[in-house]
């Protein structure tokens, strides 16, 4: 599947719904993996550009996620990328956009820090 890198210079980004394990099977409840085994999250996150503004559902590895994200934290989204998908269920065709990114790191600590010097 083609990954198309997303530009978030001009964009404000912040959290939306704190972050939560990926559920893999909602039947069973069974955690989302990554190919190393590593636990997958899902943070929803507004991104905002002068033209728009998108409640985006983005899947990052749990380490990338930084601590203490709650609704509103300003962050950075490192190695975003969106990827066409498309699915059959029960004869219904869906396809839409998924979002990944590599870690979700919050502004609100920088800032805070950048304070204190």
């Amino acid at each position: 599947m083609r990954q198309i890198p997303v530009d978030t210079a001009n964009a404000t980004v912040m959290v939306a719904k704190a972050p939560q394990p990926k559920v893999k099977d909602r039947r069973t409840g069974e955690i989302a993996l990554d190919k190393d085994g590593v636990t997958l999250m899902t943070v929803e996150v507004m991104f905002s550009t002068p033209e728009e503004v998108e409640i985006l559902k983005l899947t990052v590895p749990q380490p990338g996620v930084s601590e203490n994200l709650t609704m509103g934290t300003p962050v950075a989204l490192t190695g975003l990328v969106a990827s066409a998908w498309e699915n059959e269920f029960n004869g219904q065709k869906r396809h839409g956009i998924a979002f990944r990114a590599v870690a979700v790191t919050s502004l609100a600590a920088a800032a805070s820090n950048a304070k204190a010097a």
